[in-house]
């Protein structure tokens, strides 16, 4: 009987092996996970960035609530808080030190939530912290995965390395 045309011929005994099965879902999920990740490292970063953007610049509406105006310098919390939100989400959009500024970027919005906006509401639906909270969970995520695939820290230490 000749050999199935899924199965491979062993060439030391002559017998036909079975073909290698097609990946799972799952494997090829995981394939491109460090690609995903880098996605999802770069649109948080970018979306921080514009936060902060718009309140230290005026650019793209503006500080929220200033019609389309910027947040006084040196102003506490609120422009601390911008200038936080324009450099880590650089960095982070960047994959420079991503770890770092994520983490400090999650403090920061940590704080804006319980400092902020908990004390209107118990929940984040109720108090209009659904962006405070989400961005300090996506960037806790970010400092436990690490950037992906696709940072500047990975091309320059792989420039070092070559």
């Amino acid at each position: 009987m000749p050999p199935s045309p899924t199965a491979a011929t062993s060439p030391a005994t002559g017998q036909s092996a079975p073909a290698a099965a097609a990946p799972t879902l799952t494997e090829r999920l995981d394939a491109v996970r460090p690609y995903v990740l880098s996605l999802f490292r770069i649109v948080v970063g970018l979306l921080f960035a514009c936060h902060g953007a718009a309140s230290l610049f005026g650019v793209l509406g503006g500080a929220v609530g200033s019609n389309g105006g910027t947040i006084s310098a040196g102003t506490w919390p609120g422009w601390y808080a911008a200038v936080i939100q324009l450099v880590g989400g650089v960095l982070v959009l960047l994959g420079v030190g991503s770890r770092s500024a994520a983490f400090i970027s999650s403090g920061s919005m940590a704080y804006a939530y319980f400092d902020v906006h908990q004390s209107e509401a118990l929940w984040p639906i109720q108090n209009h912290g659904e962006s405070s909270a989400m961005f300090c969970w996506a960037f806790l995520l970010l400092v436990f995965t690490g950037p992906g695939a696709l940072s500047l820290d990975r091309f320059i230490g792989r420039a070092k390395q070559g």
